[in-house]
């Protein structure tokens, strides 16, 4: 077991009592089932690049579409299987010729080849019976099998088909030349441990390695797909990202690192791609993944609450049940309410900010009084915070002090500012009015301080931090004495009134310590 892994040993002593495959074929199915998701559709082009990740990645089968369907499709599957990848090319097909010849056309490796075998679908859908539908696979199965391709073939709708019949049809394509038997858990609605004894059952009867194909319509499909391992299954059908028919397939990504983290198989896969492919496929589909996806999901490796965050610091596997490096992610330790100083000093090492323990305890206030009012903390309002803080002189050292500001303004109310200060330990109270609550908040601020009639606003300057309407104001103002010396000071607010007040006042103390 790899040492960025940190699995359970409970889990170590139960594969003991498993059937487990040596090895695991990996068959991807995005290009084919993935794009029968609501909403997707690639050109032959899209199809192409990601059949060329898909190869970079490392699957051992490219399911590359269903010729049959239209031009396009066979343009892009035949293109494919002439890019001269490594992988494993295969085409879809229904018991029909014409969808076989439509494979052959494009010189495709291998030919999936499905028919409906459940009770349900062979009366509501095909409208045969159970021995037509026997005859039809048989008869497609060798019709492929005499071009010379590897066939596999699939019995849709296996988990709601009769247990006999179902042995019964796989034992005939086995005999008829199949390489391998696919199960189909068509529409999601088999258990774990019925997908075990599933395969198991069938292991007993079949020779030809079996491969199982889940759906997610109960949240089971990485599971079943798993369970289906756990019974000998030697081959896992997935899409990137669990992409799919309603609620999608098994997800490459979950299925990869269970068989490797969890069974200790290792499937040809370079997991460091894992995120690559990922969200490659993302930005194609147009599908955004939840941010708490498994193995890929933004939140993945994210760590929020101080205690987590500083156990991960201290060694990742308190936290983290693999490392991110192993998939291509990253870990992000996210501040808000939650943050300790531990978490915060972190982020700010990252991010190339030095401070001392009292700055520190600062930020750390700051931070958790904007996680408080709901607001997700970025690197940017970090840096915004940790840069105020720094840049402001110590409290021993300033000499103006705000203690209460109220701003008054509106489309018939002329702007208009009142100010509470103490300066050198001294209040004083004045009011203004202005062409806008900022301009009304300054000249307040003016009117109170007459010791700085002197010293003039040279610049003024406001950015939002981040998007969005709670954004961080950053005010950077730069103050001019007589002389011609300058003072630059910030301010960090929610309240862009605030901000400039916060700036002004950070202004006056550096004007004010520069006089000593």
């Amino acid at each position: 077991m790899p040492k960025n892994v940190f699995i359970s040993d409970l889990v170590k002593l139960a594969r003991r009592e498993l059937k487990l495959p040596k090895e695991v074929r990996i068959f991807d199915t995005t290009l084919r089932d993935g794009e029968q998701t609501p909403g997707v559709s690639f050109t032959p082009e899209q199809k192409l690049l990601i059949a060329t990740q898909l190869d970079k990645l490392g699957v051992d089968t490219i399911e590359a579409g269903f010729p049959i369907v239209s031009d396009g499709e066979k343009q892009a599957v035949s293109a494919i299987a002439h890019a001269g990848l490594k992988a494993e090319i295969c085409a879809l097909a229904r018991c029909v010729k014409d969808d076989i010849d439509a494979a052959l056309k494009c010189d495709v490796d291998c030919i999936h080849i499905f028919i409906a075998t459940s009770d349900i679908h062979l009366e509501h859908k095909l409208k045969i019976s159970r021995e037509q539908a026997l005859e039809r696979a048989v008869e497609h199965v060798e019709y492929a099998k005499k071009h010379g391709l590897v066939v596999e073939f699939s019995a849709e709708d296996a988990t709601r088909t009769d247990l006999d019949f179902l042995k019964k049809v796989y034992q005939a394509v086995e005999g008829a030349g199949a390489d391998r038997i696919n199960v189909p858990d068509t529409v999601g609605v088999i258990l774990p441990r019925a997908m075990f004894n599933l395969i198991d059952q069938l292991k007993q009867c079949i020779k030809v390695p079996i491969s199982v194909h889940c759906h997610n319509d109960f949240g089971l499909a990485t599971s079943n797909s798993l369970a289906g391992v756990e019974a000998g299954a030697e081959q896992v059908h997935v899409t990137v990202n669990g992409l799919g028919e309603r609620a999608g397939n098994a997800a490459l990504e979950e299925v990869v690192m269970g068989l490797r983290a969890l069974y200790g198989l290792k499937p040809k896969i370079k997991t460091e791609l894992l995120v690559e492919t990922s969200d490659l496929l993302e930005r194609l589909t147009g599908i955004s993944l939840p941010p708490n996806k498994a193995i890929v999901g933004d939140n993945a490796f994210a760590h929020k609450a101080g205690v987590h965050v500083h156990g991960v610091l201290e060694f990742p596997g308190t936290y983290e049940p693999l490392s991110p490096e192993l998939v291509g992610h990253h870990r992000r330790l996210e501040l808000g309410k939650h943050a300790g100083m531990r978490s915060v000093e972190k982020q700010l090492e990252d991010l190339g900010i030095k401070a001392n323990k009292d700055q520190l305890a600062e930020i750390t206030k700051q931070i958790k009084a904007l996680g408080d009012k709901g607001k997700a903390i970025t690197d940017y309002d970090v840096r915004a915070i940790a840069e105020s803080v720094i840049g402001a002189l110590p409290p021993e050292q300033k000499v103006v002090e705000l203690k209460e500001i109220t701003v008054v303004t509106g489309s018939t109310v002329t702007p208009t500012a009142s100010v509470r200060l103490k300066i050198r330990g001294e209040e004083r109270i004045g009011s203004a009015i202005g062409v806008g609550p900022v301009d009304a908040a300054i000249s307040a601020i003016r009117n109170v301080i007459g010791e700085i009639s002197a010293l003039r606003l040279k610049e003024y300057h406001l950015s939002a931090i981040t998007g969005g309407s709670d954004a961080l104001a950053e005010v950077t103002v730069k103050l001019e004495d007589d002389k011609g010396n300058i003072y630059i000071a910030k301010g960090i607010r929610e309240d862009v009134v605030i901000a400039s007040v916060d700036a002004m006042i950070n202004g006056l103390n550096r004007y004010f310590a520069g006089r000593k």
